[in-house]
């Protein structure tokens, strides 16, 4: 069994005590395993659990009347994924495996354990949800406001703060497992929009890429461009209860 991501992550804003993380290993259960393309939880269908991803990148995505997609996230390791259909007994998206992916299925029973017996832990996780539906709104922003190359900008530097959290200080590139149809169905663009956006901001010198390695040349400037504001590296805990 792999090292709790979700426990490296939440202690990324708190230090957790024994048994916090043992509350928290405790609910975690089965390991499940997935292929690029494989599906975790599809839309409509039984929504008994969350899940804590251990490794790789997944997406949950909701389907149009016209038979197509719209991406609503990204998925990294540590992420407590499928919150969004906690409120009811059918998921209201599909979380789709973008690459090789490790999770654990985290029972929503079990997380009503942890909130009842585990303050803190309810608390930093209800912050945490709360910034992450502010960062989607600033994305929505950005798709109905911005042009192509605003919007390809504010996904990488979005894709960026979230991974500097998981990875525990500052990168400045990361490998993007993403295809050009993953990018559009995500911001609305078409495949060949997503291409000639990309080559445009390598040419303008606002990314570099090696493979499938991308590098942000100057996130700080970029991030005054595009008005992006991370919404990941800061969570405020103050007000949470002291530890027992």
């Amino acid at each position: 069994m792999h090292r709790s991501g979700l426990i490296a992550r939440l202690e990324r804003h708190l230090a957790l005590t024994e048994e916090e993380r043992a509350a928290i290993s405790r609910a975690e259960q089965r390991e499940i395993r997935l292929k690029p393309g494989e599906i975790l939880m599809a839309e409509g269908g039984t929504s008994h659990a969350l899940f804590v991803v251990h490794y790789g990148w997944l997406h949950s995505a909701a389907r149009l009347a016209a038979g197509g997609r719209q991406i609503l996230r990204f998925h990294y390791a540590g992420d407590l994924i499928g919150t969004s259909s906690i409120a009811w007994s059918q998921a209201s998206a599909t979380l789709t495996a973008v690459s090789d992916c490790t999770v654990t299925e985290l029972p929503k029973a079990d997380l009503g354990q942890i909130f009842r017996q585990q303050p803190r832990l309810a608390g930093l996780l209800y912050a945490i949800a709360a910034a992450e539906n502010v960062a989607m709104s600033d994305r929505l922003t950005s798709i109905g406001r911005k042009g192509a190359a605003e919007r390809l900008t504010t996904l990488l530097l979005d894709i960026l703060a979230r991974l500097r959290v998981t990875a525990g200080g500052v990168i400045d590139s990361f490998d993007l497992p993403l295809t050009q149809s993953d990018i559009g169905d995500a911001l609305g663009l078409t495949k060949v929009h997503v291409n000639r956006t990309i080559r445009a901001l390598e040419r303008d010198g606002v990314i570099e890429r090696n493979g499938r390695r991308v590098r942000i040349l100057d996130p700080e400037l970029q991030m005054r461009r595009t008005g992006f504001f991370d919404r990941y590296g800061e969570i405020e805990t103050a007000w949470l209860p002291p530890a027992p």
